[in-house]
């Protein structure tokens, strides 16, 4: 599996990875002190290729980096998460 780089656009505030001439993102919005992952987009053409799986590790690593809590809306970090329990840490657990 190829190392895709991720980008964080804060201007659309989401993370990007670019390949093959398209464009993956995990969408994110700051509410209070968290950050609230909000979904997962990836093109046809790019999946099965783990790249949203590459998408929400970097998003959860850069809110335990930023000190930032995460609230969960995206159906598949919700999953990522189930299987990578190390992260659990940065849930913000008042969220449900």
């Amino acid at each position: 599996m190829p190392d895709y780089e991720v980008i964080n656009n804060e201007q659309q505030q989401q993370f990007e990875v670019h390949a093959e001439g398209e464009v993956a993102i995990l969408v994110y919005r700051f509410y209070k002190h968290d950050i609230a992952l909000m979904h997962t987009e990836v093109p046809p053409k790019l999946e099965g290729k783990g790249i949203a799986s590459v998408l929400a590790k970097h998003a959860l690593e850069w809110a335990k980096a930023h000190k930032k809590k995460v609230m969960v809306y995206c159906p598949f970090v919700a999953s990522y998460l189930k299987r990578h329990p190390e992260y659990n840490e940065v849930v913000d657990k008042s969220f449900s």
